[in-house]
């Protein structure tokens, strides 16, 4: 154990010149973490940049290196901010109009706290042996937290969405998306504390060189393994992407348009189907918002156009259960019996499916008076039996966390849908970081997905994150193809939340051991 030694700022004391240098060195870090934050977006969909990531997160890990839990801190907060300002862009462009920049402000503040507090524990951290080890379980911890709390969390912006495409992706199918992230957050990491031994002449080197090595050689390892094979067959999928106005809030109420639009691109698949230009579907998956519907599930439009179709028709809608119950739901519609089988989607978005301080809440959020009593989340894994397709679905803002495909894959779900209405949100990026998520679970979990949504991006795409079809955003464009149907388990679906818990606890332990040795020291 060494022993403490003076800190810089007693050192400095009187002596002018160290106090100047001591300040270009902490605005030289406050530029830099700035830096990192805008590199880290720069990564980010729709710019095919996984290689960016890391490097974002090599600027941050050497600011916070050694530092003070409090500065350590304040550099997460100017990282986050800078990250999730111009991510989170998309909600300026969906509430600016009415609101003003205070929401979209408010929330890039809050998640970039979260970051702070990774800087925190980044920096207490970065004084133990192996320290990009337990910087980046560090990072994975405070990530955990934010897809948590408040309000259910918003795990938006995490680190393994930087990463659709690249040699990490393939460890989604060993360890979920938080392997991923732990993976990007320790080449980032070793790459920070390499740079600030090699500037100060140390020779410890082999620690940082074979935590940058180790991952990149194991998600390239790991790419034979990821299985695209059609274990239980194919099946030939469409979607229906009707359109929509994009109006912004005023999307709010225009239930009927966004329903006779999707009619109206349904009736075009089957007018294809009959000529001959498109063949047969087995599955046709139609977007989030198609509906609203009683407990009756009363839409004769739906349902006769799934009769003409003749197969299963999956779509997206508010739907009200016999109790009074508000969710936001899919429904299958069978050819012959209507309405059948239905998901309640699990995670609810805040302020706008579920409003908390409703007084509060109507500053910022128009869905106040849109919906006067909020939805209720499900909690059984969405599984529908979609004639021979075993089909595993989640809606929109479901596909941001770990457990709902997870539990999916886990029930049997041969294939993948993600029914989404993104027209809130205009020409922004927000549709592409949804389609990098996708691709993510598709690898994570071993199984295609479909996402299909109202005003794009819909997309079909392999168990290997691969995109085989997608279509234009603001557009009315039906897909189809051939997708494989697999039955097996990768070990990501096995572990489920297993591998949150590991290196979530890795990070406590290493806080903790922090904790233990500064108290000795001071005895």
């Amino acid at each position: 154990m060494s022993a403490p030694t003076v800190t810089s700022q007693n050192s400095a004391e009187g002596q002018p010149g160290r106090r100047v240098a001591g300040g270009a060195a902490r605005w030289l870090r406050i530029i830099a973490v700035v830096a990192a934050g805008l590199l880290l977006y720069a990564a980010s969909p729709p710019r095919d940049l996984w290689w960016l990531a890391p490097l974002a997160v090599a600027p941050f890990a050497a600011a916070v290196h050694g530092r003070r839990t409090r500065g350590g801190f304040g550099y997460g907060v100017l990282f986050g901010f800078a990250y999730m300002l111009p991510l989170l862009g998309w909600i300026q462009d969906f509430l600016g109009n009415q609101f003003g920049p205070w929401p979209w402000l408010g929330v890039a503040l809050v998640e970039a706290v979260f970051l702070g507090l990774a800087g925190a524990g980044m920096a207490r951290v970065s004084s133990l042996r192996g320290a990009p080890v337990w910087m980046a379980a560090v990072f994975v911890l405070c990530e955990a937290l934010r897809g948590a709390q408040p309000f259910g969390g918003f795990p938006w912006g995490r680190l393994a969405f930087t990463q659709p495409t690249g040699p990490l992706l393939p460890l989604a199918s060993v360890g979920g998306a938080v392997l991923v992230t732990f993976a990007v957050a320790l080449i980032g990491c070793a790459l920070g504390v390499l740079a600030l031994r090699l500037r100060r002449s140390r020779t410890r080197l082999i620690t940082p060189v074979v935590a940058v090595l180790v991952p990149l050689v194991a998600g390239a390892a790991l790419w034979p393994t990821v299985g695209v094979a059609p274990e239980a067959g194919t099946a030939r999928v469409a979607t229906v992407q009707g359109n929509a106005p994009d109006i912004g809030l005023d999307l709010l109420y225009e239930d009927d348009v966004l329903h006779d639009n999707h009619i109206r691109g349904a009736r075009r698949l089957v007018e294809d189907v009959r000529a001959g230009r498109v063949p047969r579907p087995d599955l046709v998956v139609l977007p989030e918002q198609v509906g609203s519907w009683g407990p009756t599930r009363y839409d004769p439009e739906l349902s006769a156009v799934t009769a003409q179709l003749g197969v299963p028709v999956i779509a997206g809608g508010f739907a009200q259960d016999p109790d009074g119950t508000f969710r936001n739901r899919i429904v299958e519609w069978d050819p012959e019996r209507g309405a059948d089988e239905e998901y309640a989607k699990q995670h609810l978005v805040p302020f706008a499916e579920t409003i908390p301080m409703r007084s509060v809440a109507r500053l910022v959020s128009p869905f106040v008076d849109r919906f006067q009593q909020d939805m209720v989340a499900g909690d059984v894994p969405g599984v529908l039996q979609a004639g021979a397709i075993r089909l595993g679905v989640g809606l929109c803002y479901d596909v941001a966390y770990d457990d709902v495909f997870t539990g999916a894959a886990r029930e049997g779900a041969t294939l993948l849908a993600v029914p989404t209405n993104n027209a809130w949100y205009g020409h922004s990026e927000m549709s592409w970081q949804h389609l990098a998520m996708s691709r993510l679970r598709a690898v994570e979990h071993g199984r295609a997905v479909v996402v299909s949504a109202t005003s794009g991006i819909s997309a079909i795409i392999r168990p290997d994150g691969v995109i085989t079809a997608r279509s234009e955003q603001f557009t009315a464009q039906n897909l189809h193809g051939d997708v494989p149907l697999r039955t097996e388990r990768t070990l990501a679906t096995t572990l489920g939340a297993a591998p949150t818990w590991v290196l979530s606890l890795l990070g406590v332990g290493a806080l903790a051991a922090t904790a233990r040795r500064r108290a000795h020291d001071k005895n």
